[in-house]
């Protein structure tokens, strides 16, 4: 089972990596709604992180 560490981690990439890749986050300058979920979720992690130390 990962970890919280982990998690957050994981989530913070998946969305930098989106963000680096993504069509029409480049070609716009704006987050879509992949990125904007993707960032929740990062967000999310971040915040049970936070109230697990």
């Amino acid at each position: 089972m990962p970890s919280q560490g982990d998690a957050l981690q994981q989530a913070h990439s998946e969305h930098q990596q989106h963000m680096r890749t993504c069509r029409q986050c480049r070609a716009d300058g704006a987050p879509c709604p992949v990125a904007k979920h993707l960032l929740r979720l990062y967000n999310n992690a971040r915040r049970a992180a936070a109230r697990a130390n």
